[in-house]
C-alpha cells in the first residue's frame, strides 16, 4: 500500500463557503502542483485574514503592489515563501522541472493578453457581484467595502449592463476561442500542455464555482470547453 508523501508546499488559498479553490490566480498554481504531482497542503484564508497572516510569516506584497495577496506558497525544503502567481510558477518549474511546463509562448502571450481584456470585463461584470454569495459574512463585508470603494459603485449595479458588456465582448471571446484551438489541440500549443492552458482552465473553474450559469456562457464559445476538458485531471483536487 502506497504511503502519502509529506507535503513540500503549503499553498495559501482564498476561502469560500464551498471549501474549494475559486480564485483564478490560485488555480494556476494549484494546477501546476497537481500536474507535477508535488505534494502540498492548503491553508484557506478569508479575505480579511490574508494581510495579517502573510505579515506574520514575513511575506511582503509583490512589487510594485502594496497589497498582500494569494497565492502565496511556503516551500518547506528550502523554507522559502513566495507570493503572486508568476514568480511562484517560475519557482516551481525551476525546482520541479519534470514533467516540463512551458510558461510562455508567443501564442500563449497573445491569448493571455486578449483574455485579460475580453474575459476580464465579462468576469468583472458577471462574477464580481455574484462572488459575494459564496463568501462568509465577515468576508462579504470586507469584499463589499473594498470593491465598492475601488469601483465607486455598488456590486449589484454591475449587473445592470451585463448583457451589453457580453455583446461588446462577443467577437473577442470568439477570437480567443479560435486561438485556443489554432494549434490543433488538445492544448493551446497542440500536444503539449502549457501555463496558458492553466490560465484559461483555472479561470473557467473559478467562474464555475461562483455561478454555473455564467460558466455555461463561456463554455458555449468554441475553444473554451475543449481546453477546460483537456485540463480536467488537474482540476480534480480542489482543496
Amino acid at each position: 500500500m502506497a504511503t502519502e508523501r509529506e507535503p513540500e508546499i503549503v499553498l495559501y488559498d482564498l476561502a469560500c463557503i464551498k471549501n474549494v479553490c475559486f480564485s483564478p490566480v490560485v488555480w494556476r498554481i494549484r494546477m501546476i502542483l497537481n500536474y507535477k504531482r508535488i505534494p502540498y497542503k492548503t491553508i484557506f484564508l478569508e479575505f480579511p485574514d490574508i494581510e495579517p497572516t502573510l505579515k506574520a510569516l514575513g511575506v511582503h506584497p509583490p512589487p510594485p503592489s502594496t497589497k498582500y495577496t494569494v497565492p502565496t506558497i511556503h516551500h518547506i525544503p528550502t523554507n522559502t515563501h513566495i507570493t503572486d502567481s508568476p514568480p511562484i510558477a517560475a519557482f516551481l518549474t525551476e525546482h520541479y522541472p519534470t514533467p516540463p511546463l512551458p510558461l510562455t509562448t508567443p501564442l500563449g502571450q497573445q491569448i493571455e493578453s486578449l483574455s485579460r481584456t475580453a474575459l476580464g470585463i465579462t468576469v468583472r461584470t458577471s462574477c464580481t457581484p455574484r462572488e459575494i454569495h459564496i463568501l462568509s459574512p465577515r468576508a462579504q463585508e470586507f469584499f463589499r467595502t473594498t470593491r465598492e470603494a475601488t469601483m465607486n459603485r455598488t456590486l449589484e449595479s454591475l449587473l445592470e449592463n451585463e448583457e451589453q458588456v457580453w455583446q461588446k465582448a462577443d467577437e473577442d471571446l470568439k477570437k480567443i476561442g479560435e486561438m485556443l484551438l489554432s494549434a490543433g489541440g488538445p492544448f493551446v500549443n497542440g500536444a503539449e500542455v502549457s501555463y496558458t492552458d492553466f490560465f484559461i482552465a483555472g479561470s473557467l473553474q473559478c467562474i464555475r464555482v461562483i455561478d454555473e450559469g455564467v460558466w455555461e456562457r463561456y463554455m458555449a464559445y468554441k475553444g473554451f470547453k475543449e481546453i477546460y476538458e483537456a485540463c480536467g485531471e488537474w482540476l480534480e483536487r480542489k482543496d
